[in-house]
């Protein structure tokens, strides 16, 4: 018997690939004094069971049928005493028996010091008809020193939750929930339903709007026919019967060349609680796997404003280039990567259409209010601007437009020398630029750039149309995720911000936005979701709010913006 248990990239994320989960929202740090454990132990660590484990595994240790494991009676905490520490220090990232019953979610570690899981776990073992004994701070400071947080210290810096910034005029933001793993999809219905959170490795989380509790509804093992911790899920959306798409990636070590395996998988079922479950692949297809380090896969999918669905392909390489690695095909892209597709959701062997080409790596995709469909996406690492893009499927017997990828980036003409190995375009080749951007934000030194400053990683892109306030109404607004690559100044990063863009046709039928800061600074904003008119979701990837700090990663949160009165 098998239970869950957990809770309550833009180059395929280029970000370490830590899958920490909770079993409870991060709690901020008791400023009790520190005590020896034994002098802590019953009562401080009574205390500190109710602040920071109670909520999960019960007040009397007992846990959650299915979902957190017991304390009370626990074979694995009686034998696994290292370990014990390890999860609390340091988060929990593998399957464990418990009493018999496997657990396969995840716990990151809790903001408590030496002292603190020294007293918290000597409680537990004296409780609930466990056998006893005593933890002390020593051991725990020897245990901590083996893990990847060597010191409370390095745990306090990386787990920091920043300040919530301030609202824009005519609305109010708060924090919803904290999360247990780093979320990369927000998926609801657009009417006040249900909030879905997608975590990069399979999971899936429901968010209770009104509590922010959460409840996980999908585990990486629930993808039939893959093999956990070998493939990532970076896109998500709900269709109007209430089933779950999810776009999936797997590297697979075939020979001579890995392959990167994609797949669109789509729920079949609902559970008790009205929830989508059993996801099954409704699509598959493969192509060998990125030149060394840049296989962006597919990521985000949507339904568009004629029933068909819109998928991202991006490319398997920074700019074209063959690569150097013998384990990887030297074919710089495919006919299906650095593309837009467009698919029939009804199909029973669906298909891929191409309908544009030359798109990097789209990680969001959205509609204005008349059906134009925009993208945006994530540069190379030379300093080139990241792009939004207006995408004009083609007519009967016309080909895709093109781009610009990898011959082209923003509005420096093709044939620029970003790289020695940046490929000459095919003679003839005609390239739609991007959207100019305006300013005053989202650009550097003032100037207009097609779109974005370089490395600010564009991410989730929504509309705001009738019913939201004027000051927003028919806007774009989209999250950047924030600099992974610093800028040529040695103090350039941008992005950690969601930007508002207001669009204008130009006489020559070109784009261009008026683009000013909406909502900074955040922690890696990587998807937006409105639940309906006046109310939106913000999903934040993980917590630094800048690069230069270097802290440790740990998973973020979503953020609630709502319009002033709205209920």
């Amino acid at each position: 018997m098998t239970r869950g248990y957990g809770g309550g990239c833009l180059r395929a994320m280029r970000s370490p690939r830590i899958l920490s989960h909770t079993f409870a929202s991060v709690l901020l740090l008791l400023t009790a004094p520190s005590l020896p454990a034994a002098e802590a132990a019953p009562s401080r660590g009574a205390t500190l069971y109710g602040a920071h484990c109670a909520m999960c595994h019960g007040v009397a240790g007992q846990g959650f049928p299915g979902v957190y494991p017991p304390l009370a009676q626990s074979d694995w905490l009686a034998a696994k005493l290292d370990g014990a520490i390890a999860a609390v220090t340091a988060g929990l990232n593998e399957e464990i028996m418990v009493n018999g019953v496997s657990y396969r979610g995840q716990m990151p570690p809790q903001m408590l010091d030496d002292a603190e899981v020294a007293a918290v776990l000597t409680y537990a073992l004296n409780s609930w008809g466990n056998p006893g004994g005593e933890v002390r701070t020593e051991d725990v400071t020897r245990v901590r020193a083996t893990t990847r947080f060597k010191t409370f210290e390095d745990l306090k810096k990386a787990a920091d939750h920043r300040l919530l910034p301030a609202a824009p005029v005519g609305f109010e933001l708060k924090e919803l929930v904290r999360l247990p793993d780093f979320g990369v999809r927000l998926a609801g219905d657009g009417k006040g339903g249900p909030l879905y959170v997608l975590g990069q490795a399979g999971g899936v989380w429901r968010v209770e709007s009104d509590t922010g509790n959460l409840r996980q509804i999908l585990w990486p093992r629930d993808f039939e026919g893959l093999r956990p911790q070998e493939f990532q899920t970076l896109g998500m959306v709900l269709d109007a019967e209430g089933r779950l798409w999810i776009s999936v990636n797997q590297r697979v070590a075939t020979r001579p060349f890995e392959t990167n395996e994609v797949a669109i998988f789509r729920t079949t079922a609902v559970s008790p609680e009205g929830d989508p479950i059993k996801p099954r692949a409704w699509f598959q297809t493969s192509y060998p796997w990125g030149n060394n380090w840049f296989n962006h896969g597919i990521s985000d999918l949507r339904f568009g404003p004629d029933g068909l669905l819109y998928v991202s392909s991006g490319s398997r390489t920074d700019a074209g280039e063959e690569g150097t690695f013998e384990q990887f095909a030297k074919i710089g892209e495919t006919p299906i990567t650095a593309v837009m597709w467009r698919m029939d959701p009804k199909a029973a062997e669906p298909r891929i259409e191409v309908i544009a080409r030359g798109i990097r790596n789209a990680y969001s995709f959205n509609w204005d209010g008349v059906g134009n469909l925009f993208t945006v996406s994530n540069g190379p690492d030379a300093h080139a601007p990241e792009e939004m893009d207006h995408i004009v499927p083609p007519g009967p017997g016309e080909e895709p437009r093109h781009h610009g990828f990898p011959y082209q980036f923003g509005d420096k003409p093709a044939g620029h020398a970003w790289y020695a190995h940046t490929p000459a375009a095919p003679p003839g080749l005609k390239f739609i630029l991007p959207v100019l951007n305006l300013g005053p934000a989202g650009i550097t030194s003032g100037k207009p750039t097609s779109t974005f400053n370089a490395h600010s990683s564009p991410t989730g892109l929504i509309w705001l149309g009738a019913g939201w306030p004027e000051a927003v109404r028919d806007t774009f607004l989209v999250g950047r995720l924030g600099s992974f690559v610093m800028g040529p100044g040695p103090d350039e990063e941008h992005g950690f911000d969601v930007l508002q863009m207001r669009m204008e046709r130009r006489p020559d039928g070109s784009w261009a936005a008026r683009t000013t800061t909406f909502l900074a600074p955040l922690g890696r904003p990587i998807d937006l979701l409105p639940a309906r008119p006046g109310l939106l979701y913000i999903l934040e990837y993980t917590r630094p709010t800048e690069l230069k700090g270097r802290a440790g990663w740990l998973p973020g949160r979503v953020l609630e913006l709502r319009a002033t009165g709205t209920s």
